[in-house]
């Protein structure tokens, strides 16, 4: 078994410019390590599934350059991937100089294997689909309902992403309306959580106040924000959904 091995998503999803693609392919081929460029990983975990099994195999310690942890890990383990001993280096939050540094701190120096080898996916165009991170989600269900296009399956106990590729692109409205912030969109453009970030709480936490009309006001207060942030999601993910209904109807008649 090889030592180790980089994984680099080359990704279709444009969540970063093709401009830095390139320059992160060519600090890897820099490197005195096995680099594997795959087309998109998001395609290679949804339809195939046995070529990631085979790299895991194949070596011993892999570095997979993509986006957030989070989506990778959760993507994985949806996808019944077979990926052990592998740490992220996130793309998104990296410059192409960046990422070259944190691989020089973690790779072996006295490899001396250096092949550079492209793969391409079967799945040319891979849908937008949602992870699920099941150590954040409460079976609420409110995505599977919020969904029409049969993405999920959903009851009490359980909740499947049953038909990735029915998702539609550029339509992430399910995922805002996930109260815990549980669902993930790997190829969603902005830097958030429902892209894959970790979830953080942005919100003002009221201790004990010195008078308790000054404690009530601001918990009030906080409570109205968090009433109008989730009314504007809603809204948001209304308004994506309606935009994917459209683009559907209007394919339907082509």
């Amino acid at each position: 078994m090889n030592k180790e091995v980089i994984i680099y998503c080359n990704c279709g999803a444009g969540i970063i410019s093709k401009e830095k693609q390139n320059e992160i392919a060519a600090v890897l081929r820099e490197t005195k390590t096995d680099v594997l460029e795959l087309s998109d990983l998001c395609a290679f975990a949804v339809n195939d599934r046995e070529a990631l099994d085979e790299i895991n195999s194949k070596y011993n310690k892999k570095w997979v350059v993509a986006c957030y942890p989070r989506a990778i890990d959760n993507m994985f383990h949806q996808n019944k991937i077979k990926m052990d001993n592998y740490e992220v280096v996130n793309f998104r939050l990296m410059s192409a100089g960046q990422v070259k540094t944190e691989l020089d701190k973690k790779l072996d120096k006295n490899s001396e294997s250096s092949v550079y080898e492209l793969k391409k996916s079967s799945l040319e165009v891979p849908a937008w689909y949602p992870v699920i991170d099941e150590e954040r989600c409460i079976y609420c269900g409110k995505c599977a309902r919020f969904c029409v296009f049969g993405v999920y399956k959903f009851n009490k106990k359980s909740l499947e992403v049953v038909e990735p590729l029915n998702c539609k692109n550029n339509c992430p409205a399910c995922g805002r309306t996930c109260p815990v912030s549980a669902i993930i969109f790997p190829r969603l453009p902005e830097n958030s959580t429902l892209s894959g970030a970790e979830p953080g709480n942005n919100e003002q936490v009221v201790t004990a106040a010195p008078k308790d009309g000054l404690f009530v006001m601001l918990n009030e207060r906080n409570k109205t924000r968090r009433s109008i942030f989730k009314i504007d999601m809603m809204q948001l993910a209304e308004d994506e959904k309606r935009k994917a209904i459209e683009e559907l109807k209007k394919r339907a008649r082509e």
